[in-house]
Formats: C-alpha cells, structure tokens, sequence
C-alpha cells in the first residue's frame, strides 16, 4: 500500500500530465489554466462539481466563485472547512461560455478524475448536480430523483459511500433549493463516521499512464508554447500551484 506521502506525490504527477492535456481541443485552446482540482490531498470527503467557471479559470481553483462560498458557508454549518475537503469537477477546463460539458468531454477527462478518486482516498464522495451524479453512479437518473439519497458505490478502484446533492449554483437564488441543499449537506458527518466500505480486491495490473495524443495530432493552448495553457506563478511550488493542504 503506497504512503499519504506517495500518494500526494503520484497526485502532483497526474497533475502534471493534465496540465499538458489536450484531448478536446477547443477545450485546451480556449482555457487559460486547467482547474485540477485543491483541497486535502489526503481528505475522507471529496466534492465532484460540473467543470470550472471564469473565476476558476483565471485562479487554477475550484469553486472560488459565489458557489464557491456557499460551498464553504455549507461546510462549515456541519463543522468542517475547505481544508478538510478535496474539490474537483468532472471536467479540468472551462467549456466556452460556461456551456454544459460535452459527453466526449466528460469521457475525455474521466480517467484523471478516476485517478483522484483512487490517489485521494476518500471516504465518501457528493456529486454535485447532474453531471458528476450521473457520471459516478453510472446511470442518467438525475439529481432531482436521487439527491440525498447515499449509496455505496465502486468508482474506478474505490469504493465509497456516494451522496448526491444539488450543485450550490442552483441554490443561490432560491431560498427552497437552498434548504434542500443544506439538508442533504447534514447528512456528511454521519456519513463520515461510517467505517470506511470494504474494498475491491486489489488484483488489477498496475495502471497505465493516462494516455495522451499523439504528438502530431496535438493542439498548442493559447498562450504560448505547448503546456504553457496552465500558467504558473513565478516561484510557486506544486503544492501552492495544485492547492494542496
């Protein structure tokens, strides 16, 4: 069993590789860095939002919009904090015009969020809206029908207790969504206290590396030279880069 440290260490690699990725090409020209995902790189509760926003897009982090601060306002009405939490989204990058991920966008992006899910470790995982929901419970029933409603469930190589719960976005201007959300949001700690659900066997070969594009085939970002799409603040570490805590 590979250590926290080596996971946190695989979890910057991966990191790195999407960081170049270019498997939907309107995708890698039009963003300005890929949103990988941040939070407690060793956290028993992980959030799997839609893909990133403007905000996200400029900042390299998840969630830091107004949904951003619900998100917060929401864990800490049930004691926690974004340091305690890993938060990441089906896709990396922003769809243009915020418009809603494609499906072969969704597949495209899937198996860096399934090496999150292995990597982290997480306990338990909410889907939040739609698309994260019907992605990880392998099914297009949508939120409405199975929102607070948890389950466990095999995800890659993890098994999980997996609660649905609408996305904060839909929340924010409705007062009755917003109260649907937060009771949804109360069953977290209970879920938490839970022993962790017992593991598939570990008799799979060793994963591949995420398979990349050819090199004739890939597009260049915009913004200069290949793997320059995720800009990097000068003298920030991977750690400040990726957000881990």
């Amino acid at each position: 069993m590979p250590t926290p440290q080596e996971r946190r260490e695989e979890l910057k690699a991966v990191w790195e590789q999407a960081r170049g990725c270019v498997k939907c090409p309107q995708l890698a020209e039009a963003r300005t860095t890929v949103v990988f995902g941040s939070g407690n790189a060793d956290a028993d509760l992980m959030f799997v939002g839609e893909a990133p926003g403007k905000n996200e897009d400029l900042k390299g982090h998840p969630f830091v919009g107004q949904a951003g601060k619900l998100l917060d306002q929401l864990l800490e009405e049930v004691g926690l904090e974004r340091a305690d939490v890993f938060v990441n989204n089906t896709l990396n990058c922003r769809p243009p015009g915020n418009r809603d991920p494609h499906p072969v966008e969704i597949e495209n992006c899937q198996d860096y969020l399934m090496r999150k899910i292995e990597l982290v470790e997480p306990k338990v995982i909410c889907t939040l809206g739609n698309f994260a929901t019907k992605l990880l419970r392998g099914d297009n029933t949508g939120i409405t029908k199975v929102h607070g409603q948890a389950e466990v469930r095999v995800i890659g190589r993890r098994a999980v207790r997996l609660l649905p719960i609408f996305h904060p976005a839909a929340a924010l201007y409705t007062r009755s969504m917003l109260d649907t959300l937060r009771a949804d949001m109360a069953k977290v700690p209970e879920l938490l206290a839970l022993p962790v659900p017992e593991q598939p066997e570990p008799d799979d070969p060793p994963r591949p590396p995420i398979s990349e594009e050819p090199e004739t085939s890939r597009a260049v970002p915009s913004g200069g030279e290949e793997g320059e799409g995720a800009r990097q603040a000068p003298g920030a570490s991977p750690d400040e880069q990726l957000g881990l805590f």
